[in-house]
């Protein structure tokens, strides 16, 4: 009996050494596929490293608007020779805009410090000095007495200076119109493919903004550089390739300052304190009486007597508005345009094209429309008393630009989920910048 109890611990011991063993062995060779981490991204001598060998660059671009201010956070998957991907974008907005603080512009702190924190929360601690921050401010503060306009920048210049990124004096600054074109340029095509060194042509921008209008596009004609204005062509590195564009920016041409130009007449002089505002125009609805602020200006608004041809008569009003104020380009016809912005919410406003998805819209249906609403205005007024005009104005500044009736343009807010704003061009203009010190 005892002999057997022995050999049954022994035989025991002799199982479990032996099915230890065999573990042993099992996990020393075997690893399952479906436990291995993901490649753990590293930082690098430039940018991050992940597991792939794939390098990543960071970009913080504050948009500093008339109504708000927006920040963008991307982040780029760089590649030696050619386009970058972008890999991922954050962004956050605040309102109001930096020129609300015109008179106190230490108020601003707050909404910047906010905006901070959230590339703090987007961007890893370790790379935050090799990040770099940057604010460019539009209309907002270009229309700012100048000394207002720079406390404004100053205060944000320490901010970003104070933050942990990477912050130059030139980080700063409001953005003229003829950059704003050729940055949105560079995201339309970005988004598009034309930049990315295939065989993919590049398309033109159109946007219509409130104080100015741009038109940008890559010339392919020697015409069109040898006629146009020397400033108009400009010619810029961006991912090992030259790129050369006309560009134009008009300033006073924006949508609202020309409703205001439309609406007091091209000669009347803007009204002194103190003196009339009221506007009287055949654009609006017969009988209209409303209120409109402008520059900070409440006027009094007012429709012509029922029975005015209404349609001739605004059409009258915006041409002379129009008259040799912008040039005429014989290629844009040929070319293939993107158009943001009052383009987008006009033809949205007409249901041509869908809120969120958006589509395509040729000039002609924004005659047809204008002749169609301005016609109906006795009889059926529009829900916004300015869309005859605003109709109006945009047929006839798009062929004053060169783009016949039969012209075909593409409005889109988004290309796969990224916004078409100047935001990522301006971001790359300035990472390219960097590269040359």
């Amino acid at each position: 009996m005892k002999k057997s109890k022995v050999a049954g611990v022994f035989l025991f011991m002799v199982c479990l050494m032996v099915y230890l063993m065999f573990v042993k062995h099992h996990y020393s060779t075997y690893k399952p596929d479906s436990y291995r981490p993901p490649p753990h991204i590293q930082p690098g001598p430039h940018g991050f490293v992940s597991g792939d060998g794939h390098s990543f660059q960071y970009g913080i671009m504050f948009d500093a608007g008339s109504t708000g201010t927006r920040v963008h956070i991307f982040r780029f998957q760089m590649d030696s020779k050619g386009a970058p991907k972008l890999d991922h974008e954050m962004f956050r907005a605040i309102k109001p805009g930096l020129s609300a603080y015109a008179d106190d512009p230490q108020k601003c702190s707050a909404g910047i410090k906010e905006l901070l924190d959230v590339a703090k929360s987007s961007v890893p601690p370790s790379m935050w000095t090799r990040t770099p921050v940057v604010l460019k401010a539009t209309a907002g503060l270009r229309l700012l007495p100048g000394q207002k306009a720079d406390q404004l920048l100053d205060t944000v210049r320490v901010l970003f200076q104070e933050s942990p990124f990477m912050s130059r004096e030139d980080g700063v600054s409001i953005m003229d119109g003829t950059d704003e074109g050729i940055s949105a340029w560079i995201t339309i095509n970005f988004l598009t493919g034309g930049l990315h060194g295939a065989d993919l042509p590049t398309v033109g921008m159109l946007d219509l903004g409130g104080g100015s209008t741009q038109i940008t596009f890559s010339p392919h004609q020697e015409k069109t550089i040898q006629t146009s204005p020397v400033d108009s062509i400009r010619s810029f590195q961006m991912f090992n390739k030259t790129h050369t564009v006309y560009t134009r920016s008009y300033l006073g041409l924006g949508l609202m300052s020309a409703r205001f130009d439309i609406l007091r007449g091209v000669r009347a002089p803007p009204a002194p304190p103190g003196g009339s505002t009221e506007l009287l125009s055949p654009c609006l609805p017969p009988e209209f009486s409303g209120r409109w602020e402008h520059a900070d200006v409440i006027y009094t608004l007012k429709g012509q007597k029922p029975g005015e041809p209404v349609y001739e008569a605004c059409l009258s009003k915006v041409e002379k508005v129009l008259y040799r104020k912008v040039l005429k380009l014989s290629e844009a016809r040929d070319i293939d345009f993107y158009a943001f912005s009052f383009y987008y919410d006009c033809a949205v406003d007409l249901g041509v094209i869908d809120e969120k998805q958006g589509g395509t819209i040729r000039v002609s249906d924004y005659m047809d429309a204008a002749k169609r609403v301005c016609s109906s205005l006795s009889s059926s007024p529009p829900q916004s008393p300015f869309l005859c005009l605003d109709l109006v104005y945009i047929s006839v500044l798009l062929q004053e630009l060169g783009f016949p009736p039969h012209t075909q343009l593409r409005l889109v807010r988004t290309i796969n989920q990224v916004e078409t704003s100047w935001a990522l061009g301006a971001t790359f203009l300035y990472i390219e910048s960097l590269k040359k010190h």
